[in-house]
């Protein structure tokens, strides 16, 4: 738990961290002896993967949300271990537990970035927390573990990391593991990218592949007032300004006005 009396103050040197979020799916349908049982589940396999990756998780700072649990790592941290080994044997604790036939089966969502975090009175303050309880609820992420049926885990690291450390090629990295995605919730957007251990680059163009695209903005008339008519030239959908004309980066093509269609 956060101690606020540790909390930093606004003129102290900003620090980066490693942050991590990890969340149960379908943790609502559970029951509530199930709810309990499944965040023990949760925690006790957190311990695990960490100690069997080499990490320690006492220095973990940890902020449990229920079914979630939002972690900020000290600034020695591995970041490739992290999303290498620490990644992995999260997914092997999980195949081990629910290979037991008496229990529900447990499956999680986990996400992680890099940035400035800093301890606050009800928790973390910063992008990178902000970030990772943005991106661990992301539609796509969702979408892949449901549609993945067999898969225990599905992850999503945010483009600082792919582009810093799995692009890289770091050994236990493959970077044609992952699947782009554009993530826009709330104020918050940016691109992540997807891996469910277990399943390939063809899993996973099939069940992510065509969302990593941010929605369109639509274009806005000299009075600031979106237009509601829009255009889509090549498969990229363009608005339109006041005059009718089509906007497509810097060329425009005049148009007749009219409803949406396609050319």
């Amino acid at each position: 738990m956060i101690d606020p009396s540790t909390c930093r103050t606004s003129d102290t040197v900003p620090h980066r961290r490693l942050c991590l979020a990890a969340d149960l799916e379908q943790y609502s349908r559970l029951d509530t002896r199930a709810q309990s049982d499944a965040q023990s589940d949760l925690v006790r396999l957190l311990d695990e993967a960490a100690a069997r990756a080499g990490l320690d998780r006492s220095g973990w700072t940890r902020q449990p949300q229920g079914d979630l649990e939002l972690a900020v790592l000290p600034e020695s941290t591995s970041e490739t271990t992290v999303l290498g080994s620490f990644v992995d044997q999260l997914a092997f604790c999980l195949g081990a537990l629910n290979a037991r036939p008496s229990s529900p089966r447990l499956r999680v969502r986990l996400a992680i970035d890099t940035g400035v975090a800093e301890a606050a009175a009800l928790g973390h303050a910063g992008p990178a927390p902000v970030a990772v309880a943005r991106f661990v609820n992301a539609p796509q992420l969702k979408g892949a573990l449901a549609a993945l049926t067999s898969a225990n885990l599905a992850v999503i690291v945010s483009d600082r990391l792919y582009q810093d450390i799995v692009r890289g090629g770091h050994p236990g990295l493959d970077p044609a593991q992952y699947q782009r995605a554009h993530v826009q919730a709330k104020e918050f957007g940016g691109y992540g990218w997807i891996r469910v251990p277990g399943h390939g680059p063809d899993d996973m163009r099939t069940t992510v592949g065509g969302t990593d695209q941010p929605q369109p903005t639509p274009a806005r008339s000299a009075t600031g007032r979106a237009s509601t008519s829009q255009y889509a030239h090549r498969g990229v959908v363009v608005g339109r300004d006041v005059g009718g004309d089509v906007n497509v980066g810097r060329d425009m093509i005049p148009r007749p006005i009219g409803p949406w269609r396609a050319w």
